[in-house]
């Protein structure tokens, strides 16, 4: 499989890596990858490989077969060939605004407890579907209630459980729409805040800032009916 090493830092701006395969659409099969493949909402990642003699731009990342990464080239040029070493470069920029949306998301999640049915992560927005039957009262209020719980510079930690633990507490789950991913005996959990201050858990993949205060201030913006109960929230960085 494809180390991730978006998931050891995801601050990570580049780093080494060998060619191991291509899939026959044309993507780049590394061992290691600080490329997110796209995934839970949060789209994959983009930037630039280079190596001697040659350099590709990536429009994004996927999974692949065999539990990898490939990475999908923006332009049909020729392929670094399996076995040369590459160096990773990512568009940071774009990265660490999906990193600060998602998070505000698990965030957004917290100040509207309700159960989530869909979602999605951009670069200057991103969504959250709820089971909502009825819209709320003061939008004003849960813009402000968000912004405070940025401002409170929470920490944003990684812990993991067995598949087990998660089946025998059901309640970490809040996406109705998409659940974790088991099967390989443990299943990673983003927690908010520490000890006695903790927030928020939730099982999740994605990439996400190391403290809320990163995240910077966001504004919620209009809420739309989508089907009889579900009603779509969105957000979007003010910088």
């Amino acid at each position: 499989m494809t180390r991730l090493l978006f998931r050891d830092d995801p601050y990570l701006q580049q780093a080494e890596a060998q060619v191991i395969g291509h899939t026959a659409e044309g993507g780049i099969v590394l061992d290691a990858s600080i490329f997110y493949a796209t995934g839970g909402g949060q789209p994959g990642d983009s930037g630039l490989l280079r190596w001697p003699g040659g350099r590709l731009t990536i429009a994004t990342a996927i999974k692949a077969e065999g539990d990898h990464i490939a990475l999908v080239p923006a332009e049909p040029l020729a392929l670094p060939p399996v076995g040369t070493v590459v160096m990773q470069h990512l568009d940071w920029t774009r990265r660490y605004r999906h990193m600060r949306v998602h998070t505000a998301l698990h965030l957004l999640s917290v100040v509207i407890p309700l159960p989530v049915t869909g979602g999605q992560i951009g670069a200057d927005r991103g969504r959250l579907d709820f089971d909502m039957p009825e819209p709320p009262e003061d939008i004003a209020a849960l813009d402000a209630a968000l912004n405070a719980l940025i401002d409170r510079d929470l920490p944003v930690t990684e812990s993991w459980i067995t598949d087990a633990e998660l089946a025998a507490n059901p309640g970490l789950v809040k996406t109705l729409s998409v659940m974790p991913p088991v099967g390989q005996g443990r299943v990673r959990l983003i927690g908010i805040g520490q000890g006695g201050a903790r927030i928020d858990l939730q099982p999740c993949g994605g990439t996400h800032v190391a403290r809320t205060a990163e995240i910077g201030r966001v504004e919620i913006g209009r809420i739309e009916k989508k089907g009889r109960q579900n009603r779509r929230v969105s957000l979007t960085l003010a910088d």
